[in-house]
């Protein structure tokens, strides 16, 4: 038994010293070479990365590769770890592909349906597009995808190990179906987000072929290895701007981002929950200036300092809505004096989304800060 993972990547980076882990450049047909292995030889869609991400990649290792009998993909940024927290070796991973037909991330939970998800980040003709695909090209799998995509679980990153056989399998049933809905798109108007189309719906029909062929899965953590370097520098911007008391800009400065980004809070981006807590801060803020004239940045400035205030206090309200609120959680609300009554509101709603239930929570919690 031989087991290939490979590291897909669109920049330079450093590969795992494990020999099992090999660099492939997708979209190498329309950029420089970084001296890795490329997808744009042979049979090859090298040229379609912009619209198909790392499943260039993908085809170009169904099509070509076949010297190990299982095969991984990855990311240059994102690998499976085992619960140890530390990339999988050749000889743990063919001990469990003894017992398992895949190797994958475990299920995501979204906050609505995939449908709904989907239609807010994309254009959702698309999505209604590959269900017409299915049922008219293989109709066995149309009640599976009818029913995951109301419901609230998939995959993401097109990471996962299995067989090289199953693996070919895969590929033939998922290209036949994307390459029949590019037929039938119309990319005018797409920005460069939006046209990345057919690597967003992969993940998303990788579920549909697990739950239909109903594989024995094992789901794993995926470790990330540095971050994404529009993140990092959209962190550092928005430090910038809380440190010179300039809300406004911050949140100007975001939302821009995120037109053009909107996966910048999805927690494969997000790695560290920061930018969700920037965009907390930046409301408390200004529901701070507009009712009380002053707000959290006049008594903390610091970036590092307000990211751990906000999170301690985040800490305390879950704590309290899970009724197991710690005797330093008392003590941080007590003792802190730069907690408002719109700062707890704002908490609240981020963890309670019964809105009949909100205002008395934050009462309760706001009676707690009064008790000094």
């Amino acid at each position: 038994m031989s087991v290939r993972i490979f590291s897909i990547t669109h920049k330079p980076f450093t590969p795992p010293a494990d020999p099992m882990y090999i660099p492939l450049h997708v979209g190498r047909a329309n950029a420089a070479d970084f001296g890795f292995q490329g997808d744009d030889t042979k049979d090859n869609i090298s040229s379609l990365n912009p619209y198909f991400c790392e499943l260039t990649g993908m085809y170009w290792l169904w099509k070509n590769y076949h010297e190990s009998d299982f095969i991984g993909i990855c990311h240059y940024r994102r690998y499976l770890i085992d619960e140890n927290g530390s990339l999988y070796t050749a000889p743990r991973l063919e001990e469990l592909l003894t017992h398992y037909d895949m190797i994958t991330t475990k299920l995501l939970t979204l906050t609505c349906s995939y449908y709904d998800g989907f239609g807010e980040n994309h254009h959702l003709k698309d999505l209604i597009t590959t269900g017409d695909v299915i049922r008219e090209k293989y109709p066995k799998y149309a009640k599976t995808f009818d029913t995951l995509v109301h419901g609230t679980h998939t995959y993401f990153g097109n990471i996962f190990i299995t067989s090289k056989e199953r693996y070919d399998s895969y590929c033939s049933w998922l290209f036949d179906i994307l390459f029949e809905v590019q037929r039938r798109t119309d990319f005018t108007g797409y920005n460069d987000y939006n046209k990345r189309l057919f690597g967003f719906l992969s993940e998303f029909l990788q579920t549909v072929w697990v739950r239909h062929n109903s594989l024995r899965v094992l789901e794993c953590k995926v470790g990330m290895i540095g971050e994404k370097y529009e993140t990092r520098k959209l962190r550092e911007q928005m430090a910038a701007f809380l440190e010179k008391r300039d809300y406004e800009q911050a949140g100007q400065y975001f939302l821009a981002c995120y037109q053009k980004r909107p996966d910048v809070l999805m927690e494969a981006s997000d790695v560290t929950g920061e930018l969700r807590l920037c965009m907390q801060i930046i409301s408390t803020c200004s529901y701070e200036d507009a009712m009380y004239q002053t707000c959290i940045l006049d008594k903390i400035r610091g970036y590092d300092s307000l990211i751990s205030h906000f999170h301690r206090l985040n800490a305390a309200v879950s704590h309290f809505l899970a009724d197991s609120l710690t005797k330093d959680d008392s003590m941080f609300l007590k003792q802190n004096n730069c907690i408002t009554q719109v700062a707890i509101d704002i908490s609240v709603k981020l963890f309670c989304k019964d809105s009949t239930k909100q205002e008395q929570i934050s009462e309760k919690l706001w009676y707690i800060c009064s008790r000094k």
